[in-house]
């Protein structure tokens, strides 16, 4: 099993990401993460899909995702000429001040911030990698985590070769 990351412009139309995750559970297709949200012009949509599956259940996917009225561009997003991030707000339990200063200190070397102080715990937010996000996770499961709330990748390619301008 491989990943692929694939990034659809879309019509902004009511039901379109209904329409795009039913077509991967009618054919029982595994999304891993999937992001929506408006582009530079509100007529359009932008969405970032982490498709599993072997070469041609992959294969399958992109081809399905063609078929669809509203999908305007499809493009696979290759991790070497793209970059992605992944937002995730981690509440972390902190019932001593030592605690807490060990939680802070961990959150400082990964760039994170604290954005809610609560008596017996902490939200941090993370942005980055999805590595860096898990690497984050797996530290803070010792602090003991309470929630998490993860958005999946967004992501665009890199440089001007290959932006699509739609009408």
């Amino acid at each position: 099993m491989q990943s692929k990351v694939f990034q659809l412009l879309v019509d902004n139309t009511s039901g379109v990401l209904s329409r795009i995750s039913g077509l991967f559970s009618r054919r029982g297709y595994n999304i891993e993460s999937i992001t929506a949200g408006t582009t530079a012009d509100p007529k359009y949509t932008r969405i970032t899909i982490v498709a599993t599956g072997d070469d041609e259940i992959l294969e399958q996917i992109e081809k399905q995702l063609r078929k669809l009225t509203d999908v305007r561009n499809i493009k696979e997003l290759e991790p070497d000429r793209s970059v992605y991030r992944e937002l995730a707000m981690i509440k972390v339990e902190t019932d001593s001040p030592d605690k807490r200063v060990q939680v802070a200190s961990i959150v400082d070397m990964f760039r994170a911030k604290v954005i809610d102080v609560a008596d017996d715990s902490l939200i941090v937010e993370i942005v980055g990698n999805t590595q860096k996000v898990d690497a984050f996770i797996r530290i803070m499961e010792g602090y003991g985590i309470l929630e998490i709330a993860r958005t999946g990748i967004a992501g665009l390619s890199r440089g001007t070769e290959d932006i699509v301008q739609l009408p």
